[in-house]
């Protein structure tokens, strides 16, 4: 068994952490686990990737097409990395665009979200939603596990849910593990809803 799961988004978002509580996840199950990052001005919003694999895995990596499933942050950063999706996957994106400087001062345009829902569908299962209205009810910081919990609830995540609150413990300091497993349990209550 091999599980690829991409996280992306723009830095400050949360998603390296994300990836670390996934990956403590899915050791705490006793599987091999391999993580990779490709960081752009993570300081100022710029692109953040996340390879997580687990299973029988020995690379970081996840090739173009291998994706079983995409939890993108931020809306472009899914279409951005579409090149990871193919027909087996399945691809959870926030809808709550973040704009970078050039989309601000008009050099570039900003994708609409429907467009890219659209884009993202014509190659696998997409689901778009504003996660972020949701996760801002608890703690705007609790985004990437609030989104978790919903592929959890979605079974599109092969992990049990008590593996994830202690991928939580483990990699978050106790004064966030209360907040964060209430987004876990919020996310997985949007998926049942």
């Amino acid at each position: 068994m091999e599980f690829n799961l991409i996280i992306t988004g723009v830095g400050g978002q949360g998603g390296l952490t994300l990836s670390r509580i996934v990956g403590n996840a899915a050791m705490k199950e006793g599987y091999n686990v391999r993580i990779g990052e490709t960081l752009g001005m993570s300081q100022r919003y710029g692109s953040v990737l996340s390879y997580l694999r687990f299973g029988d895995v020995h690379s970081p990596l996840i090739e173009e097409g291998e994706a079983d499933l995409v939890l993108a942050l931020e809306p472009a950063e899914a279409l951005r990395n579409a090149r990871f999706l193919s027909k087996k996957s399945y691809a959870i994106v926030n809808a709550y665009p973040i704009h970078t400087a050039t989309t601000l001062v008009g050099k570039e345009k900003y994708p609409d979200v429907e467009e890219i829902k659209e884009a993202l569908s014509k190659i696998c299962p997409t689901e778009v939603r504003d996660f972020q209205s949701e996760a801002d009810k608890i703690n705007p910081r609790t985004l990437g596990v609030l989104m978790l919990g919903y592929a959890c609830g979605k079974g599109l995540i092969p992990l049990k849910k008590e593996s994830i609150e202690e991928g939580i413990k483990e990699t978050l300091k106790p004064k966030l593990w209360e907040i964060n497993i209430r987004a876990l349990e919020r996310g997985i209550e949007l998926a049942k809803e």
